[in-house]
């Protein structure tokens, strides 16, 4: 892949390109210049693999659940090579999927128990519709 525009880009990174976009704005992905001037390109940005691979760096970061902030911040590590912060962003992230996952099955718990009662074949409402019309 020589040159892509944000079109592309987007689409191999797996976002619209209003997303690259607001990276972009956020300084996460950088905005490449327009060339001018006689047969190149029309003036169009165009982007390559660096931007790409970024791209992709950032959407997996998302999903690991670190926010845009965080995303930045490893971002300059990797120019910084400062392994021990971005350890310890890896690990304060660990540390809150840890939280969620305790409450996960706290209310995976709940709901069976819930759904337990719902098929025990008692008379009156379902355990789970009053339970969430009271939460």
């Amino acid at each position: 892949m020589a040159s892509i525009t944000i079109a592309g880009l987007a689409r191999e990174g797996g976002v619209g390109v209003e997303t690259v976009r607001y990276y972009q704005r956020r300084g996460l992905l950088d905005t490449p210049d327009r060339p001018n001037g006689a047969g190149i390109a029309g003036g169009v940005r165009r982007y390559g693999v660096q931007d790409v691979r970024r791209l992709r760096f950032i959407r997996s970061a998302q999903a690991a659940g670190f926010t845009l902030e965080q995303i930045g911040e490893l971002l300059a590590l990797d120019a910084t090579d400062d392994r021990a912060r971005a350890r310890e962003l890896a690990t304060e992230r660990i540390a809150a999927l840890d939280e969620k996952i305790v409450d996960l099955k706290r209310v995976r718990a709940s709901l069976l128990r819930l759904a337990q009662e719902c098929g025990s074949g008692s008379t009156g409402p379902c355990p789970i519709l009053t339970a969430f019309e009271q939460g």
